[in-house]
């Protein structure tokens, strides 16, 4: 058996035998959707982004501009989440990395489908994984999601544009600034000047860094013009809690 595909083999298998349960609850899924692995009242618990900021949909303040893609450079040009990175959305995200649920990419994207337009053109580039952690984990969850949102909305997917050189640490304890120092150059783009406009995929938006690393190597690449799209997006509370929890960690 190939390395990193034994956990989602498992997984298909528990499907074909037993009944669905919602990854989020645990509760069962109606036996007429065979397919489902998130329960309606789950579903409707997911909160999705709406208005906000035209640049990246955050909420604004109630004066001034807004706070939370005001340090981005101008090489990513906007951003878009389906849903906040609430329990019910957190465990979709869990299970499609971790547990060997591939099959959550597709739900992932008729959420975004449901949430965000379709931009009129355009073509959709997963954030890579290093080949040694795809190996690891049998599939690219990114990659799953661009070809399940491409399908949905009619528009090309090149897993070959953009490449990740290096892994970096982990991001999870770090504040905004860190992040970008983190993932910097950690991508690497082939020529990209025939593209006019590439929309980077990924699971999740926590600050930005990865969008943000990953934008600049598509412009240094050539490409004029680099949004972004993800599932969900971690919300403003919970990225304050995790920036005191590493300053006092220090």
């Amino acid at each position: 058996m190939i390395p990193g595909y034994g956990a989602a083999l498992l997984r298909s298998l528990e499907r074909f035998l037993l009944p669905n349960s919602c990854v989020a609850c645990g509760r069962l899924v109606d036996r007429h959707l065979p397919d489902e692995l998130v329960c309606s009242l789950c579903r409707w618990r997911m909160k999705p982004l709406i208005g906000g900021c035209r640049r990246c949909s955050q909420p604004l303040p109630p004066v001034g501009p807004c706070r939370f893609c005001a340090p981005w450079p101008e090489e990513l040009l906007w951003a878009r989440s389906a849903v906040w990175l609430d329990p019910e959305a957190k465990a979709v995200v869990h299970h499609l990395k971790y547990r060997g649920y591939p099959a959550l990419a597709d739900f992932a994207a008729a959420m975004i489908a449901r949430y965000i337009a379709r931009p009129e053109a355009g073509v959709l580039v997963p954030i890579p994984l290093t080949a040694t952690k795809e190996r690891r984990r049998g599939y690219n969850q990114a990659a799953l999601l661009a070809r399940a949102l491409g399908k949905r909305w009619g528009l090309p997917v090149d897993q070959t544009l953009l490449v990740r050189v290096r892994e970096g640490g982990s991001q999870t304890a770090l504040t905004p600034e860190a992040r970008l120092a983190n993932i910097k150059d950690a991508f690497r783009a082939r020529s990209a000047s025939a593209v006019e406009l590439i929309i980077i995929i990924d699971d999740v938006l926590t600050t930005g860094a990865t969008l943000i690393a990953a934008a600049a190597a598509l412009v240094d690449a050539g490409c004029s013009r680099v949004g972004a799209v993800t599932f969900a997006r971690t919300s403003p509370f919970e990225r304050r809690i995790s920036a005191q929890s590493s300053e006092h960690q220090r």
